[in-house]
């Protein structure tokens, strides 16, 4: 059951990242047109990202301390508006995930209650048969007990 589901997910991922993928560019092409959206939205983070990106490499290639130079505002918005679009594609989807697995647990926790009834139903059924036959048992060992107290020895 759940190989089946993996490829149900990821053509709803797919379908899902192709829907997002106009408003991610709406989003952005609004970022670029508001300067206010530009500068407290898409700027800090694009210069953060530049920053850590920059400091990353440079450690990696033996620069410890070298002096990393922000992005111009033109290059940050772009690079902002970049990930602040792949962020929105990156959220619907980790979404659609959620509900996903929320549906799945739902499903599984309602089959579980399912057998869980049925177990208490068979259950149920397994101790009014033991009851019926003591019951039956009782009535059959009082039979034997009259017959043997009328009954007459036959003569031959």
């Amino acid at each position: 059951m759940v190989v089946g589901a993996f490829p149900i997910a990821k053509l709803l991922y797919l379908g899902v990242r192709q829907l997002s993928k106009p408003v991610a560019n709406r989003i952005k092409a609004g970022a670029r047109r508001s300067e206010f959206f530009k500068n407290y939205v898409c700027l800090p983070p694009a210069q953060l990202y530049h920053w850590i990106e920059m400091r990353t490499k440079m450690r990696i290639m033996g620069f410890p301390g070298s002096i990393i130079k922000p992005l111009n505002e033109e290059a940050a918005a772009e690079l902002g508006a970049e990930l602040l679009g792949e962020a929105i594609i990156f959220f619907i989807g980790g979404g659609c995930m959620v509900l996903e697995y929320s549906r799945q647990a739902a499903n599984s926790r309602r089959k579980e209650e399912e057998l869980n009834q049925t177990i208490l139903n068979l259950q149920t059924q397994v101790a009014e048969l033991a009851l019926t036959t003591e019951t039956l048992d009782a009535q059959l060992r009082e039979v034997n007990r009259q017959l043997m107290y009328f009954s007459v020895p036959l003569k031959k």
